[in-house]
């Protein structure tokens, strides 16, 4: 037993061990996610993070140990958001065609998720630090960093409200789709993206391409959206 400690120690002291429990975890939880039949409850990041944050709590596992390794998944988030531009590219005249109607659902959608946050906070009476890291929490996580830091909030607070917004649409939202009604998959994916950015791109992918180039292209109109507005939005509001 002893052996097995100093044997723990020594491998999550090393710049591996973030990067080894990673990928094993989430290889764990996806092979179950498609044995479940791809079930929204089953999502693979949500558990992902969920195992990863339990053990790293038993083992007395400090963050900056485990992100030493995980950094190197981390770098590719920037190409993975990239490579989302090729379903885009592959439906290039359909977008050019509703390209004003998707800026405008765009925009109606990104005031929504973020006037609707920041109301509600105001209402339960958080202090303005919080509600200005709530206001991009529909914008992927460095970005959603970015704009929190510019505009006065706490970022690691908004990457937090990012990642959670973007689980909680992952999760819910075929079930919303199914009782309200929309069959569309390019509604379905535009929505989640506009909500739910990355995490509900992702989740769109897995469901149907249709879905998840919309998904994506709503991604990518909320980073820019939100980028030029939110800021500004809050310098007029002071």
């Amino acid at each position: 037993m002893n052996d097995f400690v100093q044997l723990w120690v020594y491998l999550a002291s090393t710049p591996l061990f973030g990067l080894t429990a990673t990928l094993v975890v989430y290889a764990i939880t996806s092979a179950a996610y498609e044995r479940l039949g791809r079930a929204p409850w089953a999502n693979p990041v949500l558990w992902s993070v969920v195992i990863l944050g339990v053990v790293l709590s038993a083992t007395h596992t400090a963050y900056p140990v485990y992100f030493a390794g995980a950094q190197f998944i981390h770098v590719l988030l920037g190409p993975a958001v990239v490579a989302l531009a090729w379903p885009l590219w592959l439906r290039r005249a359909e977008l050019r065609r509703r390209g004003v109607a998707l800026t405008v659902a765009a925009l109606v959608g990104g005031a929504s998720a973020a006037g609707g946050s920041v109301a509600l906070g105001w209402a339960l009476g958080l202090p303005g630090e919080v509600l200005r890291s709530l206001a991009p929490k529909s914008v992927t996580s460095p970005v959603a960093m970015g704009i929190a830091e510019r505009i006065g909030g706490v970022p690691a607070l908004a990457a937090v409200f990012a990642i959670v917004t973007g689980i909680v649409g992952a999760l819910s939202a075929k079930y919303l789709f199914n009782v309200l009604g929309v069959k569309s998959w390019a509604v379905r994916g535009f929505a989640l993206g506009t909500c739910s950015h990355g995490i509900g791109a992702a989740r769109a992918l897995q469901v149907d391409a249709e879905a998840g180039a919309y998904a994506g292209i709503a991604l990518g109109l909320q980073v820019l959206l939100a980028s030029l507005l939110l800021p500004l939005a809050f310098l007029l509001g002071s």
